[in-house]
């Protein structure tokens, strides 16, 4: 594909909704992440986005399960950009969702999930206020740790606008844009359009969809984007019919067959990690 750079390939195994009652193949504790993540690495995948969860399955914020995954990775692949979420969805309070920012040295994360403001998904909310927004940002601009801006809506692009005004985001800005949340952007024309319409100079975008438009989303974010987002932490099922549950390696080989498809080569992760500005490792 002319005039593109090889593609980005974001990785999601977890998040914080499936559980094993709903799919058997989503990875819970960290040997399972690790074992999966590092298969999905093999296939193609060069951004991992990971979500902690205890030893119960429920989404934890605790940086120290965070470190067990991010040291059992980098065993195998230490040039991989990894990223933590700091999600609202189940933890209000700064101290908590800032944990996994404060590892420090070889166990420090790449990346940090940054959603630019509150919205609702089909039964929960996920709350952002600004002042929760502004101090994950600089948290992880004195760590040197680059933010993973979620966007879901036109609006949450219009306050990336005002942090970079604020000096509190630096360039290259990298994207994920997620469509198909009932009360947000869906996977059309007009909904895309307008939000890459609307993105910063120096942006990097992928796209995901969540549930039936993964597919969908991530064909768009191949041929027009940077990439995608693919896994088990938007969409359990393979199959649009829902015949088929999925694992995260068969999501990640699909991409990238459908990549080289549209003769899309999948960037390398010492590409992915130059092109984002991310910060070497200290230890």
């Amino acid at each position: 594909m002319p005039n593109k750079p090889d593609a980005i390939v974001n990785l999601c195994p977890t998040g914080m909704v499936p559980d094993k009652a709903m799919t058997p193949y989503v990875p819970i504790t960290p040997a399972e992440i690790i074992a999966d993540v590092t298969e999905c690495i093999s296939q193609g995948a060069n951004i991992v986005h990971l979500h902690a969860r205890d030893e119960t399955g429920r989404p934890h914020y605790s940086r120290d399960i965070y470190a067990e995954q991010i040291v059992g990775i980098r065993e195998r692949y230490p040039h991989i950009t990894l990223c933590v979420s700091l999600s609202g969805r189940n933890f209000s309070e700064f101290q908590y969702r800032s944990d996994p920012l404060r590892l420090k040295g070889d166990l420090r994360p790449d990346m940090g999930s940054l959603t630019l403001s509150s919205l609702n998904f089909s039964g929960q909310a996920s709350v952002n206020s600004p002042d929760m927004v502004r101090q994950l940002a600089a948290l992880m601009a004195e760590n040197g740790i680059k933010p993973e801006l979620e966007v879901f809506d036109v609006g949450m692009v219009n306050y990336a606008h005002y942090l970079i005004s604020k000096g509190i985001l630096q360039p290259p800005y990298y994207f994920n844009i997620l469509l198909g949340n009932i009360a947000s952007a869906q996977t059309t024309p007009a909904h895309l359009a307008a939000i890459i319409s609307t993105l910063p100079p120096d942006s990097i975008w992928c796209l995901a969809g969540i549930g039936r438009q993964q597919l969908q989303a991530n064909m768009l974010g191949l041929m027009f984007g940077d990439g995608a987002r693919v896994g088990i932490e938007d969409n359990i099922w393979y199959d649009d019919q829902r015949e088929r549950l999925t694992t995260n390696p068969d999501l990640v080989k699909r991409i990238c067959e459908i990549a080289k498809l549209i003769e899309r080569p999948i960037a390398n992760p010492d590409e992915v990690r130059t092109r984002l500005g991310i910060h070497p490792l200290e230890g």
